[in-house]
Formats: structure tokens, C-alpha cells, sequence
């Protein structure tokens, strides 16, 4: 067993039992000290429920702060059974309130924008996904990715207050458009400078929607910071509205945004199954709302009480009292009930994503205000007292608190004509890719608001061979040219309303592809016993079940944890096939005793003289944490795979365990 200078044995079996243990049993049994927060947490209570704010409030102009609240007074059995039916309501609830298409969805990529780390968003998002029965969704298949502001690994420091942001967010896209990809930004820190290149980050990766689950005061500089970080034409940016009851927030003001009002929800035995009325649960707790101070009013809003921007344009639940389920464990013991205009916003956002790609150019905000007949009017409650009333007090038609109202399916929320009031929703169904001179077969799916549509379909940019039968909406062919092509489908209905959607579709590699698909690295597992093929320092492969298990099987790779000045290497040499694509993953875990916020001892991994990420035990996490990089760039060369764990000489120790490697070609 593996000594270290001040972890033996004994610690080392506490920290496997801990591994093993959820948190409010280790608690109970002494063996854990109660997780710290972030910030000292501000408790509030309503008559039926109390909650704690996650996140710090701002302590200057430009500051800002995570809008999601946690109930405090839900008893946790999940703590101890995660598989267990979580409280709060899920995916099923969310589509029938909503009036959802659970099918849609596809292809399209939500980006969710948050600061700080949370290095268990994966693994958590995995048990939310399979306790609901929804796809997975991990960086191996593609549909999940996380990066820092500026689309690298090098993830900020880890805040348990923000962890919790971050699991409502990635749920709730799960929850209302599970066939869409999810790409997690985190911004280094608060500040709205470090947030909106997050939000800029996330456009340049391809996201058609944004959610922006925080707000902080509005000031002068907000207007700057709406042509640097908030104007993208074509882009779905949701913002929450606050949480703070009566009065206007930023980014919530931005006049590029949709400001997210929030809801308290329930079910009844109308014919919708649910009503809705304005959040408000006390004078300091509630949806925000109101006049900005800053923002001209845009174009498409033609309220008459606020000669600026009003805020809100739409809504969704977001009351704690009627909140959703979340799973957390960084900072949390698993299963936790969750509200806030946190809530609210990813779920507009992915509304957005389910009614198909924003048109080219124009302001998705406003999209609702041309099809407000397709939303549920909100009439009742308040968050304030205010004048004019409308800016506090909800009413038929538009109002402050709730906007015009809350999704009834997509129509709303799509960019479709609006002749006769109908709207065409087209599904995006993702990037294709199509071996030249292979026979291709692609339906497009669409619906219209109406019923009794016929619908019409046409097609530019299809790769040559290829056109759509204009009918029924098949895209079929054989494809004679290689090359890159973008493809837009228009769907038009009887009455001349439409809707598009565009989409990659790359052509190439004729005769199959790559040539030798497969896994390409040898003892992937360590399963063997031995390093080789791999070239190991001594002592990195481990079989100490007890101190540090492996993700599978018995071995795995044990890099440094002596807590001395220590460094520890790993390296495998392959050949990645001309013609192939590359994509290198492997499962690591970070054990460390270190406090504070200095990366002392760091793992670099590397492709050649690429650096694919680093590592630090500011990235400490409970359990093992997949992680995924594409290596198609080496394609037709050799590549030495190496992970270089460099621990310093202080006597707290640092353990970087990697294990189930691959580099799999196809």
C-alpha cells in the first residue's frame, strides 16, 4: 500500500469509505464535517416552505449572483437511495404543464452559462438523466461538453453555491428538451466581465440558445456590456428575472435578452391540469420585475408605463414552494428540491431549442410577442406594490411579473411566419455526415400550430445528388461531391406561414471511411497488471482497492499522492489511421488533503506537444469524472498520449487517478 507522509493506511481507508458513503451519513457518523458553502448561506422562509440562497450576493457594481434557491425543509431520503423517485416536479411534470414535444430537439445545443467549477456536473447529470429514464448525455457520446470562458479545460476553482446553479441549469435542459446537447461555459468568476465572455464563448461554439441564471444590479456600464456580451441576431438568449420580488435586474434588462419571469405551479382539474400565478412568497422573495433605469425600450415591446426596457417577456415556474427536483453532489447529499427564476430561465431556453433554430438576423425576444395567443395568460398575484400596477401585478394580457405568459407547446417561441396566425416549427436534426457516393436518406420532421396544414417543403445548400421530396419532407440521393455543405429546410404551410432550420452536412472519405475503426490503445485498464504497452513510473499502477479503487475492474493508474515533491508519468505511443477520426478519453479521479485556493500540484495531459488540459487539486472530486478530447488532427500520425502528475514538497498529498482509457477511431 502506498504510504503517505500524512494520509496512511487508516486515512487513506476513511477517504475510500467517504468515496462510498453519501455525505449526511458520514455526517451523522462523525467520520464527515458538514460541507462548507460558498458564502454564508441567507435563509428564507414562506408559510409553507424554506429555502437558502446557494450563491453569494454581489458586493459591488458588476457583480453578480446564482438565482437558484434550495428548499431547506424537504427531508432527504435520496441522500441515502439516489436511484429513489426524487420530490420536485421532473421531465413528465414539465411536459404537461408546458404542453412539451418531447421528440424535438434534436441536434439542437443548449448553452448554459455559470461561474466557477462544478467538477461532478457530469457524473450528477448522468443520475438525473437515468433516474428519469431520459438518453444519456456524456462528453464520450458527444452530447455534453464543458469548458472554461475561453473554451479550454482549465477549469475555475470549484464553489459548492454555484455547483448547485449549475445542477438545476443542466437538469432542467434534460427535463424539457432531452434530445438536445448541452454545453456547460464557466466563467472564472461573477463579474459580469468574466460571465458575458462565457456567453460570448458559448455563440462561438455553436449554441443557438443561452441560459443566464444570475443578476446583479443594474449601473451604468450596462449598456456597454449589451453590445459586448448580449447581441447575437439569431441566437436565443434567456435571462432570469430575479428573485428579489419588485424591481429590474441586469442582464435580465438587456434589450438583446429574454428576461424569464417565474411562476408558482400547480396541478388542478381544469383542462390544461395546472394553473399558474405570480411567484411571490414575501416582499424581499419573489420574481423580479420592472422598469430599467438604463435599457432603451427594443422594438418589438409596446407597453406604455416604462419608457425603457420592461422586464419580463415570458415566464416559468419558479417558485421553491412548487420547485423542481435536482441531483447535486458537490455541495449537496444528492436529491434536493429546487426554485428560483434559475428554474425559469434553462426552461425557456430550451423551449427556444425545442421549436427549432432562431432565423438568421433577427431577435429571438421577439418571438413571443407576435404569437402571444400561443402561451398561457398568467392572471393573478403580484410581487410588489408599484405604479403603474401593471409592472408588478399580473392581468390578462401583458404584465411585468409574468410577461404574456407561460409555454404552451413552441409556437411562441419559434421563427416561424405569422400569416393567419399559424406557426411552422422545423426539427433541427443535427450535423450529418454521408460517404461520397453513398446512398443518404433523411426525414425532416415539422408541425405547424394549426390543424389541417398541408405543408410544403424545399431545401438550398443539400450536397450535390441529393434533394427533398417537397411533400413529405425526404432528403434522399446518393452524394456525388465531397465537401462541407449548409443546408436550410423551409417548411411552408397553406396559409404562407413558414418556419427553417439549418444544419452541417459534410460529404467525403469515399469506400468506407476509415480503414481500421476500433480502440487503438493497448491495456486500456491496466487490467494486465503491468504498464506495457504503457511506460510508467514505478509504482503508478495500482491495485490498492481500499485507498483508491478503480473505476473498473482491479488496476487502475495512481499518479503521485505521496505528499512530498514527487513526479509520476504515464505514456502509451499509437498510430491513428489516415482517414479516421480520433477521439481519446479516459476516467479520472483527484483525491487531495490541500485546502484553500492555490494549484500546488497539477496532472497535464498531452498529445505530442499538444496540451489537452491541467489538471489541479482545485479539481478534487467524490468519484471518477470522464473526460474527452478529439484527436482527428492526428489522423495518419504517431501520438504519444502522456499524463505528467507533478506533486510539490508540502506534506498535503495530491492522488491523480486515471483509469478505462481509449482512443477510439472511426
Amino acid at each position: 500500500m502506498r504510504t503517505h507522509s500524512t494520509a496512511g493506511p487508516r486515512t487513506r481507508r476513511l477517504r475510500a469509505l467517504t468515496a462510498l458513503l453519501p455525505s449526511a451519513t458520514l455526517v451523522a457518523l462523525g467520520l464527515l464535517a458538514p460541507t462548507a458553502q460558498a458564502a454564508t448561506p441567507q435563509s428564507t422562509a414562506s408559510d409553507h416552505v424554506a429555502v437558502k440562497r446557494v450563491c453569494a450576493e454581489p458586493t459591488h457594481p458588476g457583480q453578480m449572483a446564482c438565482l437558484a434557491l434550495a428548499r431547506t425543509d424537504v427531508a432527504e431520503p435520496h441522500a441515502i437511495s439516489p436511484n429513489a423517485a426524487p420530490s420536485g416536479f421532473g421531465p413528465s411534470d414539465l411536459d404537461s404543464a408546458y404542453n412539451l414535444p418531447t421528440a424535438a430537439g434534436s441536434g439542437e445545443t443548449v448553452g448554459i452559462v455559470d461561474a466557477q467549477d462544478d467538477p461532478n456536473a457530469e457524473s450528477d447529470l448522468a443520475t438525473y438523466r437515468s433516474t428519469y429514464g431520459l438518453p444519456a448525455c456524456t462528453t464520450a457520446n458527444g452530447c455534453f461538453k464543458k469548458i472554461d470562458e475561453n473554451g479550454g479545460t482549465n477549469y475555475p476553482t470549484g464553489d459548492t453555491g454555484w455547483a448547485g446553479e449549475i445542477s438545476l441549469d443542466l437538469d432542467m435542459v434534460s427535463a424539457v428538451c432531452p434530445n438536445c446537447h448541452i454545453l456547460l461555459v464557466e466563467a472564472t468568476s461573477a463579474n459580469m466581465s468574466d460571465l458575458g465572455t462565457a456567453v460570448n464563448q458559448a455563440v462561438a461554439q455553436g449554441a443557438k440558445f443561452v441560459s443566464n441564471s444570475y443578476g446583479g444590479s443594474e449601473d451604468s456600464t450596462d449598456t456597454t456590456s449589451d453590445t459586448q456580451y448580449f447581441d447575437h441576431p439569431g441566437v436565443a438568449i434567456t435571462v432570469s428575472a430575479g428573485d428579489g420580488g419588485y424591481g429590474a435586474e441586469y442582464p435580465a434588462s438587456s434589450q438583446y435578452v429574454t428576461a424569464v419571469g417565474g411562476t408558482s405551479l400547480t396541478k388542478d382539474s381544469s383542462a390544461r391540469g395546472w394553473s399558474e400565478s405570480v411567484w411571490n412568497t414575501s416582499s424581499t422573495e419573489g420574481t423580479g420585475s420592472g422598469c430599467s433605469a438604463y435599457d432603451p425600450k427594443p422594438s418589438w415591446q409596446t407597453d406604455s408605463g416604462c419608457s425603457n426596457r420592461t422586464v419580463a417577456d415570458v415566464s416559468a415556474v419558479a417558485d421553491p414552494a412548487t420547485g423542481v427536483a435536482v441531483y447535486q453532489t458537490y455541495g449537496g447529499t444528492g436529491w434536493a428540491v429546487y426554485g428560483g427564476t434559475s428554474a425559469s430561465s434553462p426552461i425557456i431556453a430550451s423551449v427556444y431549442a425545442l421549436a427549432g433554430t432562431p432565423a438568421a438576423n433577427t431577435d429571438p425576444a421577439s418571438y413571443p410577442y407576435a404569437h402571444t395567443s400561443a402561451l398561457n395568460d398568467v392572471t393573478s398575484g403580484n410581487n410588489g406594490t408599484c405604479s403603474p400596477t401593471y409592472l408588478c401585478t399580473a392581468g390578462p394580457g401583458y404584465d411585468g411579473p409574468t410577461g404574456w405568459g407561460t409555454p404552451n407547446g413552441t409556437a411562441a417561441f419559434s421563427s416561424g411566419g405569422s400569416t393567419g396566425g399559424n406557426t411552422v416549427s422545423v426539427s433541427n436534426p443535427g450535423s450529418q455526415s454521408t460517404s461520397t457516393g453513398s446512398a443518404a436518406s433523411l426525414q425532416i420532421k415539422a408541425s405547424d400550430s394549426a390543424s389541417g396544414q398541408t405543408l410544403s417543403y424545399a431545401a438550398t445548400g443539400l450536397p450535390t445528388g441529393l434533394s427533398i421530396n417537397s411533400s413529405t419532407g425526404l432528403i434522399s440521393g446518393t452524394a456525388s461531391t465531397a465537401g462541407s455543405y449548409s443546408v436550410t429546410v423551409t417548411v411552408t404551410d397553406s396559409t404562407g406561414a413558414s418556419g427553417s432550420t439549418t444544419f452541417g452536412w459534410t460529404v467525403g472519405g469515399s469506400g468506407g471511411g476509415c480503414p481500421s475503426p476500433g480502440q487503438l490503445l493497448g491495456n486500456p485498464g491496466f487490467e494486465t497488471g503491468s504498464a506495457t504497452p504503457w511506460t510508467a513510473t514505478a509504482g503508478v499502477i495500482n491495485s490498492d482497492t481500499v485507498s483508491e479503487p478503480a473505476h473498473s475492474g482491479n488496476y487502475d493508474a495512481w499518479l503521485d499522492g505521496y505528499g512530498a515533491a514527487h513526479t509520476d508519468t504515464l505514456s502509451q505511443t499509437v498510430t491513428v489511421p489516415a482517414g479516421c477520426k480520433a477521439n481519446f478519453s479516459f476516467w479520472l479521479h483527484i483525491d487531495t488533503d490541500k485546502t484553500g485556493s492555490t494549484a500546488a500540484d497539477k496532472l497535464t495531459v498531452t498529445a505530442n506537444s499538444t496540451t489537452l488540459a491541467t489538471y489541479s487539486n482545485l479539481n478534487a472530486n467524490s468519484g471518477y469524472v470522464q473526460e474527452s478530447f478529439d484527436l482527428s488532427a492526428f489522423a495518419g500520425k504517431s501520438v504519444t498520449l502522456k499524463f505528467n502528475g507533478v506533486e510539490n514538497s508540502s506534506s498535503q498529498q495530491t492522488s491523480f487517478v486515471v483509469d478505462d482509457t481509449a482512443l477510439n477511431a472511426s
